[in-house]
Formats: C-alpha cells, structure tokens, sequence
C-alpha cells in the first residue's frame, strides 16, 4: 500500500474535476469582475497565449502556445478597488489590465503533467506553488475541438485543465492516514509545525485600511487576518474566503471602516444598516463620490427583483451571487495539545487551510497550515 502511494499519479486526484474558466492576459479588471460574477466561481485562471505561424519549406502551421500565468477572486478585485487612488475614480480602475490584479510573486502558479507523482506534487507546494495546473482527459474535449470559438473555451493548446489544490492532497492524505500511524496521532506542537512567525493580525479598532496589505498577503499565503485585542487574544478574522462572497462594493468598506467593524459588514447576510450609512458618510467626508455610486449601484442592482434577492437573474437563472450569502468571519481555532489529525479534520470540514493556535486564555500564540502538515507527510513519504 506504501508503494501505491508513492507511485499515484497526480491524474487519480483530478477525477471529476471541472476544466478551469478562464481569462486572457489582455482582460481588463472589469471584465475579470464582470466573469466572476456571471461564472460563480471562486477564481479564474490568467492564460497568456502565444499565437504565431511557422512557416516550413511545405507549410505554414498556425502555433498556439497558452501558459497559466496566474488566477484571479474577488478578494484580488476587492484589495485593488480599495486603494483610495481607485475609489476615486473606480470606473476608470476597472479599465485596467488584469495583469494589476495578480500577484508579482513568483511561481503561485505551476504547470505539472498528469504522470507526474504525488511527490512532485507536494514538492512543488512546499517551494510556494498554490496551485497546480493539470492537463484533463474529458470524453467532451473531442467535441469541443470542433465547435471551439474563440470566446467561450475551457480549452488551451488543444487540452483542458483543472486546479489541484493543497486542500485536495490534505484531504487525500486523510483518506491513506493509517499509512502514516502514529504520526497523526501526535500533537501539533511536538510535530513542530505550529508556526508563530507568519501570523498576520491587526487590533480591532485598527482602521480596516491599514490591514489591505495584509489581506493581499493572506491570499497569497492562503491563511487569514487576524483579528485581536490588545492583550492579544484572538477575536474573529478577516478571512479571504469571506471577502470572496462578496462583492466589489465592499471596497468602500475597508477604505472606511474599522477592523472589527468591517468583520460585522461581511459576516453572514446583508451589511447593517446602520455601518451602510456610517461607510456612505465617510465617503462623503473624503469626497469619494465614486465609491458612493459604486455602493449604490450594487446594491441597486441586487434588490431590484424578488427573483434577484434569492440568486435568481431576471431571466430566472442562478446568478454568480448565490454562492455569495454563506460568510463567517468566527475564527476557527485549535490548541497546542491538538492531534495532527484532529486538526487535519477541523481544517477540512470548514474549507479553509489553516487553523488558529491559541493557549488556554484565547491567546494567539501561531497557526497550523497545510503547508506545515505536508512537510510532516513529505518527510514520511521519503522515508517509506
């Protein structure tokens, strides 16, 4: 069983995954919101494509060469927006390329063949891969070789992909975990992967704007900000999954708000009325007038209809905002004395890859990642 892990092919974890959505290097911000919102996706990959022809002594061969080069959420759309530059002018902001979007760190992003083994996987998550990038085998890929245009594809040089994710190896591992006893059973501080360096906080009362690049940072690192007290105790997070059910109105927010006060506006349903009014003054006193049409457009727009109100389009379709309503801003937390494998489980069943350390008093202390769990597997792996 050992070496059937060892030998798995990074194919075997990509079954039933959907082929990626994607954008062109040459989309604009707002057309990469405007994709958002119509797909439902959480993210969008950035393809660059080299289109030229070769020309031989008997024929010219028309070349396609596309590579990933990067994806894009609503968190992305958000951080942008809500530099006050943009809200001064977010229509003109949305004019900008995508490229303004994606992370300048390199290799986020990686290609990997479908043969290729879970170690390399893992290898290539551990060097500060966040995802990788997957050629499919669809029985539709034929038929969409035929009908292919040039505007609605999920195809590049003739092949779909997907995304495999950090969380989808964790929860592979989970599914092979007697391979690794007594590991898991083992507590999370002595496995020594409790990391206290890399914690990202700001005290509630902080202005909302002054953790943006801390934000930016979270995503990049796929953890959360958090959000303490000032004797340090942890209470709530910014998280980028709860930012990435909202939409792009929420700039105004973070550009206004505190830190606390922006957890209460993203949390699970509808902002209060009372921070709408308090976000609309603020604006107003730093003569974003921008930004205020932004947040009216929006919420115009997402209260016009009976049918729109529960994520249905005039036309009676799902729109992309019904998966936008679950938010939670509670951060999820374990202890020091946890088990490895008990913190795997948390992680997994609330979707995030991360978990929150803290002491008996509710002290922030560090944070467990996946990153840090694949290096305990990573090292057992090597030594089967």
């Amino acid at each position: 069983m050992a070496v059937s892990l060892l030998a798995r092919e990074v194919s075997d974890l990509c079954l039933g995954k959907p082929a990626l959505r994607s954008l062109a290097v040459s989309a604009t911000v707002g057309e990469a919101l405007s994709a958002l919102k119509r797909s439902g996706d959480r993210y969008l990959s950035v393809w660059n494509c080299d289109h030229r022809t070769n020309v031989s002594s008997r024929s010219k061969v028309d070349v396609n060469e596309c590579q990933c080069i990067g994806k894009v959420c609503m968190v992305d759309v958000i951080c942008y927006l809500s530099k006050e530059e943009n809200l001064k002018n977010p229509a003109a902001a949305l004019q900008a390329p995508v490229s303004a979007l994606i992370p300048k760190a390199l290799g986020l992003v990686r290609h990997l063949e479908p043969h290729s083994s879970l170690l390399e996987a893992i290898d290539l998550i551990l060097e500060g891969a966040q995802n990788l990038v997957i050629p499919i085998h669809s029985p539709f890929t034929r038929k969409k070789l035929i009908q292919r245009t040039s505007t609605n594809s999920t195809l590049h040089n003739n092949r779909e992909y997907c995304w495999l994710t950090q969380e989808d190896i964790i929860r592979y591992l989970l599914n092979c975990i007697g391979l690794f006893s007594p590991i898991p059973n083992y507590t999370i501080e002595s496995l020594n992967i409790i990391d206290a360096e890399s914690i990202l906080a700001v005290c509630y009362n902080d202005p909302a704007s002054s953790a943006l690049p801390l934000i930016s940072q979270s995503l990049v690192k796929q953890t959360s900000v958090a959000i303490v007290d000032i004797d340090g105790k942890l209470f709530g997070e910014i998280p980028p999954s709860a930012l990435n059910s909202c939409d792009e109105s929420v700039a105004a927010a973070v550009a206004t708000l505190s830190a606390g006060d922006l957890m209460a506006y993203i949390d699970c349903g509808d902002p209060p009325e009372d921070l709408l009014r308090l976000v609309k003054e603020r604006l107003e006193e730093k003569n974003l007038g921008g930004a205020i049409e932004l947040m009216e457009e929006e919420w115009g727009s997402s209260s016009s209809s009976s049918d729109e109100e529960f994520g249905l389009g005039k036309s009676g379709r799902f729109s992309g905002h019904l998966i936008r309503v679950a938010r939670n801003t509670d951060a999820i937390t374990c202890f020091p004395w946890s088990s490895l494998i008990a913190v795997m489980i948390q992680a997994l069943s609330h979707r995030v890859s991360y978990v929150w350390v803290v002491d008996e008093d509710g002290t922030l202390v560090g944070l467990v990642t996946f990153t840090g769990m694949l290096e305990v597997f990573r090292e057992r792996l090597y030594a089967m």
